[in-house]
């Protein structure tokens, strides 16, 4: 699976990014009973923060790009705490996105799109998850969007002979 997660971030012409540290005092991932809880992940296109609210400054086509670039630090937080081995995640179960948006702005929706068909592009059918999208006031440091997950993981795969 991790082939093919690579082959389709490239034919994509997409990558994934170092995974971000921390920004106060929690881990980014946590596993409790076969299920991982990835920690909100806010967007960084280029190495810098997506900031900005939806209905004001943010088109709807770079708030998906920014849940996108969310999604892609889920996988990226996936992929360092599985020690690379992408191939243990059985099923996105869920994203949780919040969307920092106007009181009139109403498609969060659609913003959470950019990271659900990520999640579908890269993970197939075993990729498709319940979600929330909601819209709140502002976000830490100013991002358009966060996102966070639970994701199941099973037993390491044995390697081809």
């Amino acid at each position: 699976m991790t082939d093919h997660i690579a082959r389709t971030l490239e034919e994509l012409g997409l990558a994934l990014p170092e995974a971000a540290a921390p920004v106060a005092a929690y881990v980014p991932v946590v596993e409790a009973g076969g299920l991982l809880h990835v920690s909100g992940q806010l967007p960084f296109r280029d190495g810098q923060l997506v900031t900005g609210r939806l209905g004001d400054t943010v088109s709807l086509e770079d708030g998906q790009a920014a849940a996108q670039a969310c999604g892609l630090m889920i996988v990226a937080q996936l992929r360092k705490y599985l020690n690379g081995d992408l191939s243990r995640v059985a099923r996105i179960v869920k994203l949780g996105v919040f969307v920092n948006s106007t009181g009139d702005f109403t498609d969060q929706p659609k913003v959470a799109n950019g990271a659900s068909e990520l999640m579908v592009a890269l993970f197939g059918d075993d990729g498709r998850h319940a979600r929330s999208a909601v819209g709140v006031p502002v976000l830490p440091l100013g991002a358009a969007v966060e996102v966070d997950a639970i994701v199941q993981i099973g037993e390491a795969l044995p390697l081809p002979a």
